[in-house]
């Protein structure tokens, strides 16, 4: 089993900035992908940025040339660096992964239990 622990989020101000972290514990083979995603109120689950295990990233449109998604693979850490953040960027944001437990390669997907990020003057 995978354990994801998110940190770093808050209240900022518009054009302000803030850092994400999320660690993964516990018993596994391998971590495959790690992603953020963000959920707003009465709407769908989001991918905002995902970081593959040899370093790919992808992003959202909404946040490209604002966040950067970058991952340790030795310490399982995955950061979101969120500039220029905009109101509409309010939102709970999870922490994703997907991993192997054995060396049977069944994958298995994980989450966070999100934390807040507020964008409001």
């Amino acid at each position: 089993q995978v354990q994801l622990v998110e940190s770093g989020g808050g209240l900022v101000q518009p054009g302000g900035s803030l850092r994400l972290s999320c660690a993964a514990s516990g018993t596994f083979f391998s971590i495959n992908t790690m992603a953020w995603y963000r959920q707003i109120p009465g709407k769908q689950r989001e991918l905002v940025a995902g970081v593959t295990s040899d370093g790919s990233t992808n992003y959202a449109d909404s946040v490209k040339g604002r966040f950067t998604a970058s991952r340790d693979n030795a310490k399982n850490t995955v950061d979101l660096q969120m500039n220029s953040l905009k109101s509409e960027d309010t939102a709970v944001y999870y922490c994703y992964a997907v991993a192997t437990l054995t060396r049977v390669p069944v994958m298995y997907q994980y989450w966070g239990q999100g934390t807040q990020v507020t964008v409001s003057s």
